[in-house]
């Protein structure tokens, strides 16, 4: 082959190639084209319920709708999977919860990785989890609670929603950190460990907010901190346990949007622009609230590091107090 039929040859490769794939932003311009599925690895109702508030604002926002589909199953990791091996072509997307990101350190027999698989996109929202207590606990805030627990080594008792739940990796690394020993009792739901606070049954929990307002309301239990690194808008007057005489405690259940890791990075970067608006218009931020949820959104750059932060954060948790996959 001649120079000349080298160079008609790469050109008219070239262009094959502009015409199966478009420019990078006639292809961020174009999509969607067609309805994009978002799969949840939970069941309806609940949080089920702030998913489809946020499909419906996006297929608003992009002109095309988007059809939240719920796989419920082996604590998210059905969905995780199905996400992880479907085209890399934007129009399936997977709304997390951070308990996928401890499923993943726990299980090391995933047919998906975590960080290979994926690429993430924003986060949507989050919800601090509240230390609370039975008011007849006597301690007013953490350092109290510290005292206490130190001068009573496994006589209080926490409940959580499950052995490997987020709370009780959260009530784990509190301990840890505080250096105390308190007894796990594990629950169905962080509702039933609130009520059990409330009932004395334990003496402290780490519910979500949205279980435990409606018992802070009634004065059913005490609040003495949410486990965020900044206050919640739900609860300002209420500090966080970094402030009260843990620095650097941050624990939070947190749901975020991510992609098949091949998706190109001009989707990438119009789902994350989308998502940034949608969220943060006032009637989302009150729809999420109303939900017990905290709006939030970040970078690609930032979501990715937070999820590797939190493998790690899990991992060695869950080596510190022995947990097994069951």
């Amino acid at each position: 082959m001649t120079k000349s039929e080298l160079r008609v040859f790469v050109l008219c490769a070239g262009f094959g190639l502009c015409i199966q794939w478009p420019n990078c932003d006639s292809l961020a311009q174009s999509y969607p084209v067609k309805p994009v599925r978002l799969l949840v690895g939970f069941a309806a109702g609940g949080t089920d319920t702030a998913a489809r508030i946020f499909a419906q604002k996006m297929t608003e926002h992009l002109g095309h709708s988007f059809v939240v589909e719920n796989r419920p199953g082996a604590s998210g990791a059905i969905a995780n999977e199905r996400v992880a091996g479907s085209p890399a072509d934007g129009y399936t997307l997977l709304l997390m919860p951070s308990s996928g990101v401890a499923i993943s350190a726990l299980r090391s027999n995933l047919p998906y990785d975590l960080v290979r698989d994926f690429a993430p996109i924003s986060l949507v929202a989050m919800q601090p989890f509240a230390l609370v207590v039975h008011p007849s606990l006597p301690v007013r805030n953490v350092k109290e609670l510290i005292a206490l627990a130190r001068a009573r080594p496994g006589d209080l008792s926490y409940g959580s929603n499950g052995v490997g739940s987020a709370v009780h990796l959260a009530t784990e690394l509190f301990k840890s950190m505080a250096g105390v020993n308190i007894v796990h009792v594990p629950y169905k739901g962080s509702t039933e460990s609130a009520v059990a606070t409330a009932a004395g049954h334990v003496e402290l929990s780490f519910p979500g907010l949205a279980s435990a307002i409606p018992l802070l309301e009634g004065g059913k239990i005490r609040a003495l901190a949410v486990t965020s690194a900044r206050r919640s808008s739900l609860m300002p007057a209420i500090p966080t346990i970094d402030e009260s005489g843990l620095p650097g405690y941050d624990r939070t259940t947190w749901f975020g949007v991510l992609a098949p890791v091949k998706v190109p990075k001009e989707i990438v970067d119009r789902l994350a622009a989308a998502i940034d608006k949608v969220i943060n218009t006032a009637e989302m931020k009150n729809s999420l609230n109303r939900q017990g949820l905290d709006p939030q959104t970040n970078t690609q750059q930032q979501f990715a590091a937070l999820i590797r932060n939190e493998l790690a954060q899990n991992a060695k948790l869950i080596k510190l107090i022995g947990l097994k996959a069951e």
